[in-house]
């Protein structure tokens, strides 16, 4: 395992190094990239000219960007926010991670204890319920969710005096009505959260129910919930408990759809707001740390498969 884990990291930045080298090239080459980013004033254009290497090769400015990253942990300066992008982020990602892990932390225990209880009850009153609406919140837009308990509980219902998330400032001054302006975002992100895991947690617990291992286990004395907590529900949680752990990197991502209907100052709607402006450094620093990020993450995944489940054993050597 510590030799597969060595390679898959070795494998992570000679990958991650050419997604990124192939993503700088290609927004160099985008037109009007120089006047966009450098501008018309000549001082500036000078100091970004020195700074990023802008009137050298592609190359050397690739090589210098990487430099800039290790020794001053810059991502590079954002034209249209004045800042370094490594600051926009780090202001950003603070706000859609504390948008994010609530619904996150709220799905798991509910979409897997529906997924339990639909599996248990296939084929009756309960199984059939929790499909329905499993179906109706995996099919309907997130948005069309959104809009319509902003329209309920803001405008018909007026429990809320705004559908919009509080800023910052309206949050320090009145926590009650920051905590409360929360409440509509977190539930649209755990009801879709909640559709997804209830599915899947169905689908496995019932594949291993009619298993036949389960039927020897029953053989041997155990009632049903004896075999069903000893076996079937640790081997039906192996794919499942992975994906998980890859869903953390949602939280890190946030939402773009969310955070634009709800007014949320996170880190999804830079992507679309840096194209718009033709903010080519914001892009470049947001695409290298999510590559970044998303490899780990795969490693993460790959690995846990072998800790929930000791049988499991990446690259365990010969046969």
């Amino acid at each position: 395992m510590r030799n597969y884990i060595l390679k898959r990291v070795f494998l992570i930045f000679i990958t991650a190094a050419i997604i990124i080298f192939l993503v700088f090239v290609f927004i160099k080459m985008l037109p009007n990239y120089h006047a966009a980013v450098l501008g018309v004033d000549p001082e500036l254009r000078k100091i970004l000219e020195e700074l990023e290497g802008y009137n050298k090769p592609i190359l050397e400015q690739f090589v210098i960007w990487i430099r800039n990253i290790i020794q001053s942990g810059s991502l590079g300066r954002s034209l249209n926010r004045s800042r370094d992008v490594t600051a926009i982020l780090a202001d950003r990602i603070p706000v859609s991670l504390r948008l994010n892990i609530v619904p996150y932390l709220l799905s798991i225990p509910i979409g897997i204890g529906l997924g339990i209880w639909a599996a248990l009850k296939k084929n009756k009153l309960t199984d059939h319920l929790i499909s329905i609406g499993v179906v109706i919140f995996i099919s309907v837009p997130t948005f069309v969710v959104a809009t319509l308990l902003q329209y309920t509980v803001v405008y018909q219902l007026e429990w809320l005096d705004t559908p919009f998330v509080a800023s910052n400032i309206d949050f320090a001054e009145n926590v009650f009505r920051g905590l409360a302006s929360y409440i509509m975002p977190v539930v649209v992100m755990t009801i879709g959260s909640v559709a997804g895991l209830t599915r899947l947690t169905r689908a496995e617990l019932t594949e291993v129910l009619t298993s036949e291992f389960m039927l020897l286990s029953r053989t041997k004395g155990l009632n049903k919930k004896q075999a069903t907590v000893r076996h079937a529900l640790r081997n039906a949680l192996v794919p499942i408990a992975p994906s998980l752990l890859g869903g953390f990197v949602s939280i890190l991502s946030g939402s773009l759809i969310i955070e634009r209907i709800f007014r949320v100052e996170g880190v999804g709607g830079i992507y679309i707001e840096a194209f718009n402006n033709r903010d080519y450094p914001l892009i470049m620093g947001y695409l290298m740390f999510y590559t970044v990020i998303g490899l780990f993450a795969g490693l993460i995944v790959d690995i846990s498969y072998g800790i929930i489940d000791p049988r499991i054993r990446v690259g365990a050597g010969k046969r």
